[in-house]
C-alpha cells in the first residue's frame, strides 16, 4: 500500500493552497480530485479574472453559527500575505472598488501560482474518491487507482454550489461519517427569482443599472442593482441572498442619496409633470416605470397632495419585495453552512474528536461575503490545516 504523510482531497483553491503550505513543512504530500483540471472556481472567478481577496478581510464579513471562528485563521494569515505572493508571481492586479483585488489578466494565472507554490507534492487529476477509513492512528484513502495509508487527511472538497464544474457533497458525507455536525446548507451568493407582479415591474427596465441600498434583517449592502427580464441582479442582490430566507421581504432603496419625497414636495410647483422631475433624480426610464405604477404618469406635480408624493417617495426609498426563491446551487458562487465549527479546532481546521482530520474552505460553515472574500477564507483556513499537517 503506498503511504504519505498527509492527502488533501479536493483540488480547488483551499486544496492547492493546502498542500505548499503542508509541502514548506516538509511534509509527503498527495492531492486527490475526481475532476479533470484543478480550481476550476479560481478560473471562472470575477469574469474569468479571479477576485483573490479583500483588503477589508475581517471576521464581520463572514456568515456563521459562530462568526467568531474564522478570526483565528485569518487573522494569521492576512490578505497582504496572499498579495506578497502575487507579486513575488509577477502577476499585475488592481483593486476594483470596496478592497476587492482581481488580476489584469487570466484568473489561471493564480491557479499556475498554487501549482508552483506546491511543487514536490504530488496532484492526481481523475482519481475518484471512494471512501475514507481509520486504521489505528492512520486512515486509509481508498482511490479509483488504489488505496493510500497516511497520517492525515485534510478535506477539500468545497461545498455545493455550481455542479457543472464537478462540486458534490463528499465533504459532509466524510463529516457525518466521523461524528461530526453539520449546519444546515442552502445556495448563497445566488440570484434570487421573483413573482409574476415583480417581473412586470422589471421587464421593461430589463439592462438598466442603478446603484441601490438593500436591507434585510443583520445584512444592508449598496452597490450595482441590475434589472433583467428574470427581475433583479448584480452584486446587491448576491451579497443580500446569503441573508435571506424564503417568505421573507427585501427593502430597496433606489436613491440611496436623496429623499424622493422631500426632493418632490420642494420642486412642487408650475405645470411639469411628476415624472418629468423624477426623471432629474432617477434615470430616465426608472422615473417613468415609477411614476406608472404609482398611476401618475401624465399627472402634475404641483396637483399632488403630500400624501400621494410620500407614497411615491416610499417606493423608490423603500420599495418591498417578497422573492419567491432562488436559482439554487446551479448558479450560486458559494454555500452557506456546512460542517459546525464547534467540533473544529480554529487553530489547525481538525477535528476536536478525530484530531488527524480537518476540513477547510467552502465546506465549513463559514461563508464570505460577495469580493473576494470566501478567497481570502480558503487561503486562511489552508495555510492553518496545512502547516499543522
Amino acid at each position: 500500500m503506498e503511504h504519505a504523510n498527509i492527502v488533501i482531497l479536493g483540488a480547488g483553491a483551499a486544496g492547492l493552497f493546502c498542500a505548499g503550505s503542508a509541502v514548506a513543512q516538509g511534509r509527503r504530500v498527495v492531492v486527490l480530485d475526481h475532476a479533470p483540471t484543478p480550481a476550476e472556481k479560481i478560473r471562472i472567478s470575477g469574469g474569468g479574472r479571479c477576485n483573490f481577496t479583500n483588503l477589508a478581510t475581517g471576521p464581520d464579513r463572514f456568515l456563521s453559527d459562530n462568526p467568531r471562528f474564522a478570526a483565528s485563521a485569518l487573522a494569521r494569515y492576512r490578505p497582504q500575505a496572499f498579495v506578497d505572493l502575487v507579486d513575488r508571481a509577477g502577476i499585475a492586479w488592481h483593486e476594483k472598488t470596496q478592497g476587492q483585488l482581481f488580476c489584469d489578466g487570466k484568473a489561471t494565472q493564480i491557479t499556475d501560482m498554487l501549482l508552483d507554490r506546491m511543487a514536490g507534492a504530488e496532484l492526481r487529476l481523475g482519481t475518484r474518491i471512494d471512501g475514507v477509513a481509520q486504521d489505528g492512528d492512520r486512515f486509509v484513502v481508498a482511490t479509483a487507482g488504489g488505496s493510500i495509508s497516511t497520517g492525515r487527511v485534510v478535506v477539500a472538497t468545497g461545498g455545493k454550489s455550481i455542479p457543472k464544474i464537478g462540486a458534490t457533497g463528499l465533504g459532509y458525507d466524510l463529516a457525518r461519517q466521523f461524528g461530526l455536525r453539520l449546519v444546515e446548507t442552502r445556495p448563497a451568493l445566488v440570484p434570487l427569482t421573483f413573482a409574476e407582479q415583480d417581473l412586470a415591474l422589471c421587464r421593461p427596465l430589463a439592462g438598466l443599472s442603478v446603484e441601490a441600498r438593500i436591507t434585510h434583517g443583520k445584512g444592508s449592502f449598496r452597490d450595482a442593482l441590475l434589472f433583467t427580464h428574470r427581475g433583479l441582479s448584480g452584486p446587491v442582490i448576491l451579497q443580500i441572498s446569503s441573508f435571506w430566507q424564503a417568505g421573507e421581504v427585501l427593502t430597496i432603496d433606489l436613491a440611496p442619496d436623496r429623499d424622493i419625497a422631500a426632493d418632490l414636495k420642494a420642486a412642487r410647483g408650475g405645470k411639469a409633470q411628476v415624472a418629468t422631475v423624477l426623471a432629474q433624480m432617477l434615470p430616465e426610464r426608472l422615473a417613468q416605470s415609477v411614476a406608472a405604477d404609482a398611476g401618475l404618469a401624465q399627472a402634475r406635480l404641483a396637483d399632488q397632495p403630500n400624501a400621494r408624493l410620500d407614497a411615491l417617495g416610499a417606493r423608490v426609498n423603500r420599495w418591498q419585495v417578497r422573492p419567491v426563491g432562488t436559482e439554487g446551487y446551479r448558479t450560486a458562487e458559494v454555500t452557506l453552512g456546512g460542517v459546525d465549527t464547534r467540533d473544529l479546532d480554529a487553530r489547525t481546521m481538525q477535528a476536536r474528536q478525530v484530531p488527524a482530520l480537518a476540513f477547510i474552505g467552502e465546506c465549513v460553515d463559514v461563508t464570505g461575503w460577495l469580493g473576494g472574500y470566501n478567497f481570502q477564507w480558503a487561503w486562511a483556513s489552508a495555510d492553518a490545516a496545512g502547516r499543522a499537517a
